[in-house]
């Protein structure tokens, strides 16, 4: 997957928003003010995201791309690199399990108004 697809595919969900509130190349997603991706857009392709500790073990020890979560609590975040090693579908539940914690973790208005929109 490139950058482009991710971007797009975070958009599409719910109460989602980007910035730039580091610098000109990291972008981030938010949902519900709060972020779930931050996508790096300079030199090698990278993104990191939010992770339920226990898995974001398990997935760094199973796939050599995925790593703690650079300049990020590495017990919550990893840094996946973005080099075609990873199966589209795992990038994918990747990214929706980011955005689901962070759901979660929303005051319960704002979760509401992210879960059902209009």
């Amino acid at each position: 997957m490139d950058i482009e697809e991710i971007r797009a595919y975070c958009l599409s969900k719910n109460g989602t928003e980007e910035s730039f509130p580091f610098d000109d190349t990291t972008l981030v997603v938010k949902v519900g003010g709060k972020i779930f991706i931050l996508i790096n857009l300079q030199g090698d392709s990278s993104m990191n995201l939010k992770c339920d500790p226990e898995r974001a073990i398990e997935l760094r020890e199973s796939n050599p791309a995925i790593i703690p979560g650079w300049h990020m609590n590495k017990k919550h975040w990893n840094t996946v690199i973005l080099d075609g090693s990873l199966p589209k579908k795992l990038v994918l539940e990747m990214v929706d399990h980011s955005y689901n914690l962070v759901v979660k973790s929303l005051p319960g208005k704002i979760r509401s108004e992210v879960e059902n929109p209009g």
